[in-house]
């Protein structure tokens, strides 16, 4: 596959746009949205996995204003300091920047088949922010903790949005994702899946201390399952 970077104008500036490009060439959209580590090792091999499956992947720089090119390593001092840095992060003009992002990823030549969103933490989020604000044909939201606080948007997604978390995430308590499954319920565009013994990040296998190898690979056939049905890429 081929990498290459794009650049994010925005009224303040601009920021990188990481791209991986599949052996053809082509495919559908999917922006990859990071976790508080930014566009770490995690996210790169995630995104090297995503292309080797067919898919355009876009990963943005969402902290470029406060901390260009942050990748944190997944250890105590990388979590610390990557907490630090997410207070200083503005949530509102981070979905300004992610939509900006889609829409660059969008209207890329090597961009067929549409365009979707998958994110991780602070990217899941954000990757159900740009859904209930962009013409995503699909978004996958991993243990995003805005979520369940921000239920009105249900209302605002047209788009297939598959839901994830950890049973044991003790940042997202269980009964804040029951009150999604709740709200989800009826809805057949939208989907909740909770891995019951994983906490937070267990996707994350670069991160020991979040890493829950069963739920991982549950979790993740899950989520390219759904996007091999809503935004297939033909690979």
């Amino acid at each position: 596959m081929r990498q290459r970077q794009e650049t994010v104008t925005v009224p303040d500036g601009g920021f990188p746009l990481h791209l991986w490009i599949p052996e053809r060439g082509s495919g559908p959209g999917l922006l990859l949205l990071q976790e508080i580590f930014g566009i770490s090792s995690y996210i790169r091999k995630v995104a090297e996995d995503l292309a080797g499956r067919g898919y355009v992947v876009g990963a943005p720089d969402l902290f470029w204003r406060i901390s260009p090119g942050w990748a944190a390593d997944h250890d105590d001092e990388g979590l610390a300091r990557s907490l630090e840095l997410v207070q200083r992060f503005d949530f509102a003009t981070g979905v300004a920047d992610t939509a900006a992002a889609f829409d660059v990823l969008a209207g890329l030549p090597e961009v067929t088949g549409g365009a979707g969103a998958l994110g991780f933490c602070l990217g899941g989020s954000l990757a159900y922010e740009l859904a209930a604000r962009a013409p995503v044909a699909a978004a996958v939201s991993f243990y995003g903790s805005s979520v369940p606080d921000t239920l009105g948007l249900l209302d605002r997604i047209s788009a297939p949005v598959q839901f994830q978390f950890g049973g044991k995430d003790p940042y997202i308590p269980r009964e804040q994702v029951a009150r999604l499954e709740e709200a989800v319920a009826g809805r057949p565009n939208l989907e909740v899946h909770v891995q019951e013994e994983a906490g937070h990040a267990f996707h994350n296998f670069e991160a020991p201390a979040f890493h829950h190898p069963e739920a991982a690979r549950a979790g993740w056939r899950l989520a390219t399952g759904f996007l091999a049905r809503h935004l297939p890429a033909g690979s």
